[in-house]
């Protein structure tokens, strides 16, 4: 057994613990972050990168099919080989060398194995080889573990071996049939991407697809997948997993049918990595979500910090990495005495994790979305008015397609004279989402919104359009 002491002990090191260690190493301190899988986390490897690289070459394939002069020259399919490829290339076929180096430079430690709490600010650290590594904070230890897919209790499904998202995004052969569990981003998107690599694919949502967006964007996505021969069955769920004898899996739903698939992938929720971290410790619950303020620190505590997924604060890795610059500069500043900023939208909180939220579903057609829906609103009791324009009568929309299917809304509280809301659904409609996180973080007046002129023609003449459905007088 070893000893080591630093400034900073990171557990995880997913982009959020990376981000985490390197704002505290650069005002000054030194972190060390223990891993016991790959340095990069679920995003690089099983999430968010090897998802999209699954997704992107049906999209662009289907964009082509939308536009005359384009579509005459699609002469084939897509390469099954060559999608998988620029997928393995996209996770540096699961190899972290790439990541520890850029760690190396970034002069942040690493230790490898399974990280444990066995008491305020010391960390124990279990290699593979069964050696122990003894780590002491001198200022903060950062829970960045993230979250895991929830497997439900239906009978039998733990029997039949289904699919996480960690085995759709690693596949190294698509199975002619595949059930989906769960209605929500990763089984919408993974639908969208099987279903263009050839497989015949049934999306089980027992609430409908997208829940907590606005209701049009689950809608449309549903009615796009159906278009391509997804069958989409809402309103139901499983009640027993069994595999037939030709190894088949099969489900019994609640409307009295059954679903018989090669695999079953399960994408109903997550649950925190916080189960054997030695939370109990320190006072806490292991295997719950760990409870934080806005600086990212457990309450009742002056050196512990959960990151990222584990919080819960907004399961998203864009969102973690934001909570992360945020903590990670924080436990610089009270380790040197400096002053900290824990004002609503200061330097050292994670204010937009709460009504400022960015996320992008890239299905096919894209929902983006940020902020309050019109039903938040509502509940909020905001003076909310609701724009609502089909962005197929936006001028930019026939430049991209010939076909082109989408829908926008803003929501804009009338007593503040500023946007809460919007959700955007079309084909690659994710860029126009940043113009609207920025009108909601910066509380821009709709009246100034008015001289933010859009370029003709662009799809993002739809805030003009907006803008006139709202009217001046309402501004």
């Amino acid at each position: 057994m070893s000893e080591r002491e630093y400034d900073l002990i990171v557990i995880g090191a997913g982009p959020v613990g990376e981000n985490v260690a390197d704002r505290a190493v650069q005002a000054g301190l030194s972190a060390v972050i223990v891993e016991s899988e790959l340095v990069g986390g679920e995003c690089s490897y099983w999430a968010c990168m090897p998802s999209k690289a699954l997704l992107r070459s049906g999209a662009a394939l289907r964009a082509a099919r939308d536009v005359d002069g384009a579509k005459q020259a699609v002469t084939g399919d897509l390469d099954i080989a060559a999608v998988l490829r620029r997928r393995d290339t996209m996770t540096s076929d699961w190899n972290d060398s790439g990541q520890v180096e850029w760690l190396q430079g970034a002069g942040i430690d690493l230790v490898r194995g399974h990280g444990r709490l066995t008491g305020e600010k010391t960390v124990r650290v279990t290699a593979d080889d069964g050696t122990t590594t003894d780590l002491v904070a001198r200022h903060a230890v950062a829970v960045c573990t993230g979250s895991a897919a929830l497997l439900p209790d239906i009978p039998g499904l733990a029997g039949i071996s289904p699919w996480t998202s960690r085995e759709a995004t690693a596949v190294q052969s698509i199975p002619a049939s595949l059930a989906i569990l769960g209605g929500g981003v990763v089984g919408a998107e993974m639908a969208t991407a099987f279903a263009s690599l050839g497989a015949e694919v049934t999306l089980i949502a027992r609430s409908g697809l997208l829940g907590g967006t606005e209701p049009f964007a689950g809608e449309l996505v549903a009615a796009s997948l159906r278009e391509r021969g997804v069958t989409v069955k809402t309103g139901t769920d499983a009640t027993a997993a069994r595999r037939d004898d030709d190894g088949r899996a099969v489900l019994e739903l609640s409307d009295g049918t059954t679903i018989t698939a090669d695999e079953v992938l399960v994408a109903t929720g997550r649950v925190p990595r916080s189960s054997d971290l030695g939370l109990e410790t320190v006072g806490l619950t292991a295997g719950e979500w760990i409870t934080v303020d806005d600086t990212l620190r457990v309450p009742g505590s002056d050196w512990l910090y959960a990151v990222g997924d584990v919080n819960h604060r907004a399961l998203l890795t864009h969102q973690g990495k934001y909570q992360a610059r945020a903590a990670g500069d924080v436990i610089a500043a009270r380790a040197k005495g400096d002053e900290v900023d824990d004002a609503p939208w200061g330097a050292h909180v994670a204010t937009a994790d709460h009504d400022a939220v960015p996320q992008v579903t890239f299905t096919d057609p894209e929902v983006a979305s940020v902020g309050l829906t019109a039903a938040a609103a509502e509940k909020r009791g905001l003076n909310a008015k609701v724009l609502d324009y089909d962005l197929a009568h936006v001028a930019g929309s026939s430049e991209q397609s010939d076909a082109y299917v989408g829908q926008a809304r803003a929501v804009v509280d009338l007593d503040r004279g500023v946007l809460v809301g919007a959700t955007f659904v079309g084909p690659d409609i994710a860029e126009l989402l940043h113009s609207a996180t920025i009108a909601i973080v910066g509380e821009v007046p709709v009246k100034r919104l008015w001289h933010a002129v859009p370029s003709y023609p662009t799809v993002s003449e739809v805030w003009l359009r907006l803008l006139e459905t709202l009217g001046r007088d309402s501004a």
